[in-house]
């Protein structure tokens, strides 16, 4: 980690200290959790759970996750005491913790082309796999050969590509998958949650994909007390303002949270966890492999 970042993570954790409500604001796949094929395998990271459930318990976070899933999957995958508030499809559903669901309206002409892609993919998936959400066609080439997935993406591109022109609808790469959808993306959320939030509450915003690039730089355009981090395993371009490795650095961040809300924190500048983070060495931008990240045995919190 570079000084700038654990400057700018020792100034927003000063800051928890005098908010009534601060926004924790969460990925789930690559963030909470590492990415499965099978996304209802995808648990938390050991540990994890029970970090979120004290900061439930504690009843000044106002903790969310934003999440390209249907916000119905998160709560059942997360275990937790309490519901969250859920943001899925990218922001363009809202799932509230008492069970409300909103989602975002759409143009008729972008739902009656996702209806005829939906027809197509069901009939030939153009050998990925095929994901239909209520405002998005998807299709997911994890797992697959580089030679496969690029012709998968090639065949998906081909199709979705001209159907992107029409008004409503755009097109959202992903790792190891393209979407064609409707509706606010996560940085949309973000901005939609901040609007409702008290004058000056901190926000802060952890995620590790493409997709939560427009979140990231929402939360930087944000004048609260604010930090956008990357949580991934590698180091990439990003507008994200820290970089951690999960899932150690993700612990230690809500941990450090906990800390900071409750009043217990060390003297500014003294977190141990930042300086073992400071010895790695961030000025190289690496990526894993393409088509690499799949991981088929990790830690996952059963407590």
């Amino acid at each position: 980690m570079e000084q700038k970042e654990a400057e700018r993570l020792d100034c927003f954790f000063h800051s928890l200290q005098f908010a009534k409500s601060p926004l924790l604001l969460l990925d789930y796949d690559g963030t909470l959790a590492d990415f499965r094929i099978d996304r209802f395998t995808a648990r938390p990271w050991s540990g994890v759970r029970g970090l979120l459930n004290a900061i439930q318990r504690d009843n000044r976070t106002r903790l969310m996750v934003i999440t390209g899933r249907p916000a119905g999957e998160i709560n059942s995958l997360l275990q937790l005491d309490a519901p969250v508030e859920v943001w899925g499809l990218h922001g363009a559903e809202r799932l509230h913790a008492d069970g409300r669901r909103e989602l975002e309206p759409a143009p008729p002409d972008a739902l009656a082309k996702l209806d005829e892609l939906r027809e197509k993919l069901r009939h030939d998936a153009l050998g990925g796999l095929f994901e239909d959400k209520p405002n998005a066609v998807v299709m997911h080439w994890r797992g697959h050969s580089p030679r496969q997935a690029k012709l998968i993406e090639e065949r998906t591109r081909a199709l979705f590509e001209p159907a992107a022109q029409v008004s409503g609808l755009s097109l959202l790469p992903f790792e190891s998958g393209i979407e064609l959808r409707v509706g606010r993306d996560k940085g949309g959320a973000i901005e939609a949650i901040v609007e409702q939030a008290p004058p000056g509450t901190p926000v802060t915003y952890l995620g590790d994909d493409l997709t939560d690039e427009s979140a990231f730089s929402a939360v930087n355009r944000m004048h609260n007390p604010h930090v956008s981090v990357l949580m991934r395993r590698f180091r990439r371009p990003t507008a994200a303002e820290v970089w951690l490795q999960p899932p150690e650095g993700l612990r230690c961040f809500l941990k450090e949270w906990i800390n900071a809300v409750s009043g217990v924190k060390p003297a500014r500048g003294r977190f141990a966890w930042i300086e073992t983070f400071a010895k790695t060495d961030s000025s190289v931008v690496a990526d894993e492999p393409p088509y690499a990240r799949e991981i088929t045995t990790n830690p996952i919190d059963v407590g």
